[in-house]
This record gives structure tokens, sequence and C-alpha cells, in this order.
């Protein structure tokens, strides 16, 4: 499990069940390693901006993680984390590599407004 202040997933039920219960969620899907610990950061602080948006994460290197590492729209993802973001349940944008915070607001303020 990773260690942040996120919502872990750590199977694929538990991944469908947060997509379908949730409107607006964002899961970032990687590991503790630098270019994953900053977009972490980053959600942790928004969670309590963005309240219509569920943060999670998941651990790039379970079998279950294949649910994002294998999506169509990863396709070609070089870095890590691998960030997505669903609205009811459909993937509206996707992301890999670190990202800024400036980032990231900028794709939850285009989904999510």
């Amino acid at each position: 499990m990773l260690h942040t202040n996120l919502k872990h997933i750590e199977t694929k039920a538990e991944f469908e069940k947060l997509l379908s219960e949730n409107e607006n969620v964002m899961v970032c899907c990687g590991r503790m390693g630098p270019m994953c610990i900053p977009v972490y950061a980053a959600m942790t602080e928004l969670k309590e901006e963005y309240k219509n948006v569920v943060f999670a994460d998941m651990e790039f290197d379970i079998p279950d993680a294949a649910v994002i590492r294998n999506a169509p729209e990863a396709r070609g993802f070089m870095g890590l984390p691998f960030t997505f973001y669903y609205k009811n349940g459909e993937t509206v944008a996707a992301t890999s590599s670190i990202q800024s915070k400036d980032q990231i607001i900028n794709i939850l303020d285009q989904q999510f407004a």
C-alpha cells in the first residue's frame, strides 16, 4: 500500500465500486518515487478544496492496477505516475509523469467544474 493520505484502492472491485458510487474521481497510480510523491502531495492539498472529487491512489505494481496500466488512454505513457480523471465512470482525462499542482487544478476545473 502507498503511504499517502489519500483513499487507497487495492483491488479491481474497489476501483469499480469507487467509480460507480462517485461522479468525479481522480486516481493516481504509481509508486513512492520522485515523480509520484509531488502528485500525491498536490492531491492531498486539493481534496480539501474540491469536495466534489474523490482523490485516490493505487499502487502501480499490484496485479489489479492493470485496470489503469492497460487502459487505452495509457497507451504510450512512459513515466509514472499514471493519473486518471473519471466522470460518471468514464475517463475524461489522463496524464503520465509528474504534474504540478497548477496542472492538476487546470484539469480538475476543466473536467469537474
